[in-house]
């Protein structure tokens, strides 16, 4: 045993220069030997590891020179043999670790000796480091039970823990592999690590399994800043969370999915110009004016998304505030408002779903049974019985058949259309173009949207609540959605009917990334979106269409004149339909806007010496004030851009939960397990594949970041299933793939859709509402 300072070396080297050396952990006795040994002489060693280990199990490991170094760890390259018992079988397994090496292998190559670790009841993985950009987070991956390859296999459902030194009030398990990252950073002069652990045997004491250099894709992080960035923030968090005079609510939590979700329509860590584009177009104004409009709260002037070193999330005590009626009085508004936040809180699974599980924001013929779980905490009948009048006014006001707001909303969009030839024709110089292009967006695009979409949401919930009344069966809800006229079902057709020319000339505006720069458009290139035309997807096959029965007409009809809602059936059904057509049409012209003004902005900056990848990190407001000024356009765009530039490389080195709730989450955070949304009730076997790996797209099981309206061209290759990492129920891709049959988990989360993503073939079995792992 040596006692010299540590140092990196094989896998078997370094794990005994720390024998003894360690406070925070254990290091199981070991035997290594390289291949040569081995060759010379199996029979001494085998005596040997007989007389030191006895019968006691064996994990029989790779050490080879080419693994665990600084250039690359080759982590699962080599083969490990655990659970090895009897002399026969040990031989057996060295000669497997060894044949693991290949003939090329080294005789140097070692092969590592250890007893089994007994009683596991927790292990894994931990890095001093974020592998993906060097920030100083410690990031333990684990999982309870006794199966110490769970996480290293990907076959367990490990969780992930992260968490800066700064951080305190941590779960004990947490602590301890902590502190033994902070003890193995010491000893070896601070070079990122990556180590294997376990909890168990005699005393549950922790045992250091492996260490051994970290990868990292980006240089580490100067810890200094990155401390004092996430201090900045988690200030602001607790300022923010203060009571509000204008405000209903003790307190507020900060989300990347509630309302408007930007996860699912920026990304979590947007370039600058896509963030400031959203920002401008919806989530400054836009959202609270329609909000307002359609009977809500009046909460202009409030922006609802912030944002933490560039990273966007939605204040959530504002959208909680938005969708409480203007006549419910103030005292039940800030009880609905704590009540919906502590539920949020309590559980955070569900801040994808926060308008069908958390809020009532609408009525709908199950609105008393999903009253009755305010019963529970306190809340009166007659306060329930308030607000279920105000929903009930407020949703006819705006599903009305005659005056409701989704039809003026609806006819704004043809303005929108008109206004954007005459820009584009104007002759305008480009800065004015884009300017106006842009203000017409929010005014006649984005506004309505947010109408129609407030619509969709109605119509949806809904359709929904005649599923849980009993009226409509989960087929009849699958077939009226797969039976409605969409974007998407008319961009199918027209994909087999049209021209190349005709059709891109209709949707050659979409972006699979609508508010990114680098994102092309379909028709900048259409070879890589577009596929052959006679292979789209098509999964709707011979099922019926959606028809009514004359009994669940009877029924419907009774119970909305019980509910007192105004409208009769066909209407109902025309609101239904129109309000989920509408929101993806809606969205679809206002989008030309905002194309046109990113390609723009693209031609401009190009012309002044600036390629796209750097007009990505400008901001949009550099528009408004060359717009309204006579400053040097080459200076402002510049300055621009030199700024979203620095504040991105901080945006990068971010990582901060899906929920906050408090500043110290910020700190340290379980990074959140989402429950997916299941689509369809189907069920597929495939491929894992990524959307640019083209001539893999047929029949795989397609991973997307997001739920984006741009990512329609995926339909077109016949895929098999798609899950996406945010998004909600309502989403855009949630909605396609009801339409098509398309078995589809939409809204994964980060933990589940890194997990899913790196295995080789899944099965998604949607009525079950479970994913598989087969290869």
């Amino acid at each position: 045993m040596s006692l010299d300072k540590p140092k990196l070396s094989t896998k078997a080297r370094t794990l005994e220069s720390l024998l003894g050396q360690l406070s925070s952990a254990e290091v199981l006795p070991l035997k290594w030997f390289t291949v040569e040994d081995w060759r010379r002489n199996s029979q001494g060693l085998l005596t040997e590891m007989n007389t030191r280990f006895g019968d006691r199990p064996l994990a029989v490991r790779s050490s080879a020179l080419r693994e665990d170094s600084s250039e690359a760890s080759l982590a699962g390259h080599y083969t490990t043999v655990l659970n090895v018992s009897g002399m026969a079988a040990l031989e057996a397994a060295v000669q497997q670790v060894i044949g693991s090496y290949s003939a090329k292998g080294n005789s140097t190559d070692e092969v590592l000796v250890q007893p089994m670790l007994t009683d596991v009841r927790l292990s894994g993985v931990a890095f001093s480091h974020d592998p993906a950009t060097g920030a100083p987070y410690r990031v333990v991956n684990y999982a309870i039970g006794a199966d110490t390859t769970a996480v290293t296999s990907g076959i367990g459902r490990p969780r992930t823990f992260v968490a800066t030194s700064q951080a305190q009030n941590l779960p004990p398990e947490i602590v301890c592999v902590l502190k033994l990252l902070d003890e193995l950073l010491a000893l070896f002069s601070s070079h990122p690590l990556d180590i294997e652990f376990a909890i168990g045997g005699p005393g549950n004491a922790l045992h250091l399994l492996q260490v051994r250099p970290l990868v990292l894709q980006q240089p580490p992080i100067e810890s200094k800043q990155h401390r004092a960035l996430l201090t900045r923030i988690a200030d602001k968090v607790l300022v923010m969370q203060q009571p509000h005079p204008f405000l209903h609510g003790r307190s507020t939590v900060f989300g990347v999915m509630p309302d408007w979700n930007p996860a699912e329509i920026i990304g979590v860590r947007p370039r600058p110009l896509a963030l400031s584009l959203y920002r401008e177009l919806v989530t400054d104004a836009i959202w609270a004016y329609q909000r307002d409009n359609y009977g809500y709260r009046n909460l202009r002037s409030f922006p609802l998304l912030v944002h933490f070193g560039g990273q966007p999330y939605i204040d959530v005590r504002l959208s909680f505030n938005s969708f409480i009626p203007k006549d419910v009085d103030g005292t039940l508004a800030d009880r609905l408002v704590d009540y919906y936040i502590d539920r949020l809180i309590a559980t955070p699974s569900l801040h994808d779903k926060v308008e069908f599980e958390i809020v009532f924001s609408c009525y709908t013929l199950d609105l008393e049974d999903r009253l009755k779980q305010l019963a529970e905490y306190g809340f009166s009948e007659s306060e329930r019985t308030q607000l279920a009048e105000s929903l009930r006014l407020l949703t006819n006001r705006i599903v009305n058949r005659e005056n409701g707001l989704w039809k003026t909303d609806a006819s704004k969009l043809d303005v929108l259309e008109n206004r954007r030839n005459q820009i584009l024709t104007s002759g305008m110089e480009r800065v004015s173009c884009i300017y106006w292009l842009l203000e017409d967006c929010k005014r006649y695009g984005t506004l309505p949207f947010a109408g129609l979409a407030r619509a969709g949401f109605i119509a949806v919930q809904m359709l929904k609540s005649l599923v849980r009344v009993g009226v409509l069966s989960q087929d009849d809800h699958d077939r009226f959605l797969r039976g409605l006229s969409t974007v998407g079902t008319k961009l199918a057709r027209d994909l087999r009917t049209l021209d190349r020319a005709e059709f891109l000339s209709r949707y050659g505006h979409l972006r699979p990334g609508t508010y990114d720069i680098l994102s092309p458009r379909y028709d900048e290139t259409p070879d890589d979106y577009l596929g052959d035309r006679r292979s789209e997807h098509d999964a709707q096959g011979n099922s019926p269409p959606f028809a009514l029965k004359i009994a669940q007409m009877r029924t419907i009809a009774k119970l909305l004149q019980e509910h007192r809602l105004s409208m009769d059936v066909m209407e109902l059904f025309e609101f239904l339909q129109a309000g989920i057509e509408l929101r993806e049409h809606a969205k679809f012209v206002f989008t030309k806007n905002l194309s046109d003004a990113i390609s723009l902005f693209c031609e401009w900056g190009g012309e002044l010496g600036f390629v796209p990848e750097e007009l990505a990190y400008a901001n949009i407001a550099c528009i408004r004030e060359l717009y309204a000024g006579a400053d040097d356009p080459r200076t402002v765009l510049a300055q621009s851009i030199a700024e979203g530039k620095s504040r991105y490389g901080q945006t990068r080195q971010l990582w901060l939960p899906q929920l906050i709730t408090k500043p110290e989450d910020v700190w340290a955070f379980h990074v959140s397990e989402c429950e997916p949304n299941f689509v369809t009730q189907g069920c597929v076997t495939g491929l894992v594949v990524r959307p640019d790996e083209k001539e893999r797209l047929v029949g795989g099981i397609v991973f997307i970041p997001s739920a984006d309206p741009g990512y329609d061209w995926l339909f077109t290759h016949k895929i098999a299933g798609l899950v996406t990492a945010y998004g909600g129920v309502n989403s855009h891709m949630a909605i396609r793939a009801n339409e098509l049959g398309l078995p589809s988990v939409i809204g994964a989360g980060e933990a589940l859709f890194g997990q899913w993503s790196k295995a080789r073939r899944l099965r998604i079995d949607c009525a079950e509402r479970r994913v598989e792992e087969l290869s």
